[in-house]
């Protein structure tokens, strides 16, 4: 009897600390709403999201996420279900449409046509914001790479720029209602208070549906300075804190400036709604042609490794929590490895290619961003050429991304696909249609497809019993675990006036000003050239042609002194005793490929080397290169070029910062975040998925960790 009586207790035990377990001690939350009514419980408040008047298991914050998950996965009709694992973009009316509607829209009213019509999508806005750009001498006779487009069926935005759907084709009430969608890119690039006020409509709209559940909301990088921004893979130039871009945060060398970057950034982005960043890349840039070189953190492993954890945790925290920002590394396994350094958005770049042998070089970064929790994983278009591995697809590829990724890397998160391999970028799986590239991009483990917003062809899939239903419920349960653990469906909304104040404010922009200055790097200095002598008078232009806009023959020459600097600066080269030349090459766009082979010399990729030449020969002049790829400058940079007395590499950067290395204000600091070719020549003959540190001799003009600083006196 007493033996019963004993194993009753330890069962009552049990019983209590399983239950203490599934309702954790959590202080109250604070609770955010529009429609829905509150439910009160032992003196505890609760959201009623699906309005039946009793607290169902999935509303009560104090049970775990997976909990709350199951709960509301049994709730869900297969409609909404298949609805939720896609993502596309959606967007607002924009402020240049509301500006002409006569007071009847608002920019941020949710836009109720299809993304690609709104005014206020990215490439309206990068057409207006290129338009100041400055545009400089066009070269005589220059091969523009990239101004043919043979990519056939792609949607081309206000840019001339061809992409495969990023824009949902309804409007956002119909995504939200009749598609289920509760996932989105946001590519809008307008005010901090006209995204939150946009943010918060959107979450009050999924609010007023049955269940309530709420949005989340992706976009690109928004916080980095980037010459060369595309639609999908930039937001470009924003009203967020500028932050020199990813190979300038790199070659600072400094991963605590770097983790205050991503977590200034974080509270900018919480700041205004958006809770999901389709970023960063953990590629590496081994082959120095490929036209997303901007977006890597360079070419060594070890050290984009540590990049990308300090990233993780300042954008998510030691977990994540309802203050993170849920990261989407990408693009498994890598894809900078290319063969002829193409791209796999096009049939001529589908192959990555690992003559070196190194392909689990790629893999070191992304275990690192595992490691660190990253919440999401994005596989690239492109498939697998000469591997263990079916020569699919990374989307379709089960080897990659289950028994490779999920199984031995050990990735429990989400798997979301690229934009579009369904239905434009299908490597390997040309011949299946679209329900069949379903079956088998979820059978490889594919949790949220990109680019897609109608769920009917993924419903007609499960409906016929062709797939697992399993597959389906286990992706939407990862879904809703992130949404439950980032606090969405206690509070989605955001306080629009604190979003004017945090966002680029005065604190973030002094510690984004430091970051500017230790991401240049001091190349070479002659005869100690540099810092410049006081009073010396310069000529300080910058060199950069506009790929949007019309050729200027008006020099952007630097005039505005006002006392900073103790040198003088003039109106025209013949007036100066020093020449500063900033170039900035603008390279073969991501979406204007041709599939032709691709140059890096200056003279191929918007740099009028006549005319810096012509300059060059008559003064002495600091040469600075706008590094977005690992150009060759052998046409302005040689054994005849002596009067270049100086080299600096900037990879995104303000005037501002440039002079002070310039002048002496701040002793330079960065190191090369990757080899610099001699040749085209050389780049020809390298490994597409060798760094170029690993080429041998011979190969690189300035070398992966390069730098130098002024000698104390």
């Amino acid at each position: 009897m007493k033996k019963v009586f004993a194993i009753s207790i330890i069962c009552l035990l049990l019983a209590v600390l399983v239950s203490c377990t599934s309702k954790e001690k959590k202080p109250q939350p604070v609770l955010g709403y529009r429609t829905v009514k509150i439910i009160e419980k032992q003196g505890l408040k609760f959201k009623d999201l699906n309005k039946n008047g009793k607290l169902d298991k999935y509303e009560d914050w104090r049970l775990s996420a997976e909990e709350r998950s199951k709960d509301l996965l049994s709730k869900m009709s297969l409609e909404e279900k298949v609805g939720f694992m896609l993502i596309n973009s959606a967007n607002m009316v924009g402020q240049r449409v509301a500006d002409t509607s006569g007071g009847k829209l608002k920019a941020s009213d949710l836009s109720e046509v299809g993304a690609g019509q709104s005014g206020g999508g990215f490439g309206m806005n990068r057409q207006r914001q290129g338009s100041a750009d400055t545009a400089r001498r066009d070269a005589p006779g220059r091969n523009r790479q990239g101004s043919q487009n043979r990519a056939g069926g792609r949607t081309q935005n206000t840019n001339g720029e061809r992409i495969a759907n990023m824009n949902s084709s309804a409007g956002t009430t119909k995504v939200v209602k009749e598609f289920h969608n509760r996932h989105f890119i946001l590519r809008a690039n307008e005010s901090a208070r006209i995204t939150a006020e946009w943010t918060n409509k959107l979450q009050a709209l999924c609010e007023s549906e049955p269940l309530g559940i709420p949005a989340i909301i992706a976009s690109n990088p928004r916080n980095n300075i980037t010459t060369n921004a595309s639609l999908g893979t930039s937001v470009g130039t924003t009203v967020f804190t500028s932050w020199p871009g990813e190979l300038g945060l790199s070659a600072m060398r400094d991963l605590s400036l770097v983790h205050e970057f991503a977590d200034d950034s974080r509270q900018e982005w919480l700041a205004v709604g958006l809770r999901k960043g389709y970023m960063y890349m953990a590629d590496l840039a081994t082959e120095p042609r490929w036209s997303r070189v901007n977006g890597t953190f360079g070419e060594n492993s070890e050290w984009v490794a540590k990049m990308i954890r300090e990233i993780v945790l300042g954008f998510q925290g030691e977990k994540l929590s309802p203050t993170s920002v849920a990261l989407t590394t990408k693009h498994f396994p890598g894809g900078g490895s290319g063969k002829g350094g193409q791209d796999s958005h096009f049939e001529w770049g589908k192959a990555e290619i690992y003559p070196g042998g190194m392909f689990k070089n790629n893999l070191i970064s992304f275990q690192a961003a595992i490691d660190a929790g990253t919440s999401a994983i994005m596989p690239y278009y492109s498939l697998p050429s000469g591997t263990e591995f079916e020569e699919v697809g990374y989307a379709y590829n089960k080897g990659v991304i289950h028994d490779l990724l999920r199984t031995k890397m050990g990735f429990k998160g989400i798997i979301n696909s690229d934009t579009g391999p369904l239905t434009s970028m299908p490597w390997g799986v040309e011949n299946l249609t679209k329900p069949e590239r379903y079956k088998k991009a979820i059978e490889a483990g594919v949790n949220l497809f990109s680019g897609e917003s109608d769920p009917s062809v993924l419903l007609e899939v499960v409906k016929s019993g062709s797939l697992d239903i399993n597959l389906i419920d286990s992706s939407v349960v990862r879904l809703l675990n992130e949404k439950f653990v980032l606090g969405l469906f206690e509070n989605p909304y955001v306080d629009e006036d604190a979003a004017e104040k945090i966002v680029n404010n005065d604190k973030f922009r002094e510690r984004a000003a430091v970051a500017m200055r230790e991401s240049i790097v001091l190349l070479r200095n002659h005869n100690d050239a540099l810092p410049l002598k006081p009073k010396t008078k310069v000529y300080f232009e910058s060199l950069q042609r506009n790929a949007r806009g019309p050729v200027s023959d008006v020099p952007n020459v630097y005039l505005n002194n006002d006392n900073k600097y103790d040198v003088q600066f003039v109106k025209t080269p013949g007036e100066a005793e020093v020449l500063i030349l900033w170039l900035q090459p603008t390279g073969n766009s991501l979406f204007g490929s041709t599939g032709e082979p691709i140059s890096l010399s200056l003279s191929k990729c918007g740099v009028d080397v006549s005319y810096v030449n012509k300059l060059t020969v008559k003064k002495p002049a600091i040469l600075v290169v706008n590094y977005s790829n690992p150009w060759v400058i052998n046409e302005v940079y040689n054994e005849k070029t002596k009067n270049v007395k100086g080299v600096l590499a900037t990879f995104g950067t303000a005037p501002d910062a440039l002079l002070d290395v310039i002048t002496g204000k701040f002793n330079p600091s960065g190191k090369m975040p990757f080899s610099t070719p001699v040749s085209d020549l050389a780049v020809e003959n390298q490994k597409e998925d060798v760094p170029g540190y690993l080429e041998g001799p011979g190969y690189a003009l300035f070398n992966y960790d390069e730098g130098l600083s002024y000698k104390k006196k």
